[in-house]
């Protein structure tokens, strides 16, 4: 039997976490421009989950509220994932819009090998994300040899 998702969730999406989730959800929306779609608090105001929403993708923001979940700024800055965005464009005024909300940008836009422009940024707690978008389409031979690599798999 099939339910359908009320949610209309995607097939994929990352849960971060923090020590003050609605902090980060203020952040979130100003810096990187997430979109609120869920926020769930408990009878005292607490927030225990919580989603936003960019384009067709979502996360989860909560608080650390597990001894095996953490944010970056309890475990010595540490990340065990990265969080990838997809842009369809605007990735430089994206980048320049975090920097003016704080954001530690640890890799300026760049272009790559493999036909993306990119940039890294370290939100207040310490986790990395990084943006991409498309500036042209390249075949994995032309990726290949300018990256000095080789690839199974292509995606184009």
């Amino acid at each position: 039997m099939t339910i359908d998702d009320p949610f209309k969730h995607p097939s994929l999406g990352s849960g971060v976490f923090y020590k003050d989730p609605r902090a980060a959800l203020d952040w979130l929306e100003a810096a990187f421009g997430f979109e609120r779609s869920m926020v769930v608090s408990d009878a005292e105001g607490k927030l225990i989950h919580a989603e936003m929403r960019f384009g067709d993708s979502y996360i989860i923001v909560d608080s650390e509220w597990s001894d095996y979940v953490a944010s970056p700024v309890s475990i010595l800055g540490k990340n065990t994932q990265s969080i990838y965005v997809r842009l369809k464009g605007g990735l430089d005024a994206h980048c320049e819009q975090a920097r003016a909300l704080d954001a530690d940008i640890i890799q300026e836009p760049a272009d790559q090998f493999y036909g993306e422009r990119q940039y890294r940024a370290r939100d207040p707690e310490g986790h990395v994300w990084t943006f991409t978008q498309t500036i042209r389409s390249v075949q994995r031979e032309e990726a290949e040899r300018l990256g000095g690599v080789q690839i199974e798999g292509w995606h184009r």
